[in-house]
């Protein structure tokens, strides 16, 4: 489970891009809202993982082609499990889990087109998770945290009132294999600085929810 979750905190690093480009894609922004982390578990006593939280990301622009970027974010989950005993009946494990993740890295964006970008990242990611299990007035908690690193490629493109963006991402820390993972993404526009902006990110029986505001500049 802990795998799993270290991998879908990873999800929450991409996209990040850096200052307007000729096409008019602002590659500086600062953005933050709420996110979802979803796992579909086979085990029917814990049944889905469903963690809630905000994040908080950013992104600068340090030359014509090349970027900065940074993110935080946050999820819980709270659950009541009950355990059956069989004769001697029934009794609740309330289970607690939080996980916080911090990513940060470096961004390379080069034209294709009028209006679409190839975009490609490298980024350092650390998460930590707090799990605690409690019955019958006793308690037992444990922490846990791991480092690894992304790689990213994609493309992203528009127009000056909404745009979109899709990667294809492999990362690898010492607790599990490389693996792939996919983000599709978007974002409307109100005007030059504000934008509306929605993601998703999927990893095998994995999948991560983001909507936020993003202020481009």
């Amino acid at each position: 489970m802990k795998k799993r979750f270290l991998l879908a905190a990873v999800l929450a690093a991409a996209p990040f891009a850096a200052s307007a480009t000729d096409n008019g894609q602002s590659y500086t922004y600062i953005e933050g809202g709420y996110n979802q982390l979803r796992i579909d578990h086979d085990d029917e006593l814990l049944g889905d993982f469903d963690a809630d939280g905000a994040y908080l990301r950013g992104s600068f622009g340090i030359s014509p082609s090349i970027y900065l970027f940074g993110a935080y974010a946050q999820g819980e989950d709270n659950d009541t499990v009950g355990v059956d005993l069989g004769a001697n009946g029934q009794f609740d494990v309330k289970v607690d889990d939080e996980l916080t993740t911090t990513e940060f890295g470096v961004g390379f964006h080069s034209a294709m087109g009028e209006r679409v970008d190839f975009i490609g990242e490298l980024a350092y990611f650390r998460m930590e998770e707090d799990f605690k299990v409690s019955s019958e007035g006793e308690s037992e908690s444990e922490s846990w945290h791991a480092n690894g690193g992304r790689a990213s490629v994609g493309l992203r493109g528009g127009s000056e009132r909404a745009e979109g963006w899709i990667k294809l991402g492999y990362l690898d820390a010492s607790d599990f294999s490389g693996n792939f993972v996919g983000n599709l993404g978007g974002q409307f526009k109100f005007n030059r600085t504000w934008g509306l902006v929605g993601e998703v990110e999927v990893f095998d029986d994995l999948s991560r929810y983001m909507v936020g505001v993003r202020a481009s500049f």
